[in-house]
């Protein structure tokens, strides 16, 4: 798989299907696990989508700092609508 590669895009959308158990048994865990090997790579939607985690504790302890940092961090790389979940 191009995910198991290293390619951030790919990793992204394999989260996104672990994130809403498309082809795959829903497992949030393994979404921010992607989510964050895509991040951490430079991918807005995974900053995003990370952010979006932190801010609903969906995989990870809820973390309102770390969920507006991470879309901060999304809309600096391109990611623009993430800007409303800012507020």
């Amino acid at each position: 798989l191009a995910a198991d590669q290293g390619h951030a895009s790919a990793q992204y959308n394999l989260g996104v299907c672990y994130h809403n158990g498309t082809g795959v048994d829903q497992d949030y865990a393994e979404a921010v696990r992607l989510y964050r090997l895509a991040a951490n790579q430079g991918c807005a939607s995974a900053q995003y989508a990370l952010g979006m985690c932190y801010r609903n504790g969906t995989g990870v302890d809820h973390d309102p700092a770390e969920s507006v940092r991470l879309c901060k961090l999304a809309v600096d790389h391109g990611y623009h609508s993430g800007t409303p979940d800012l507020a």
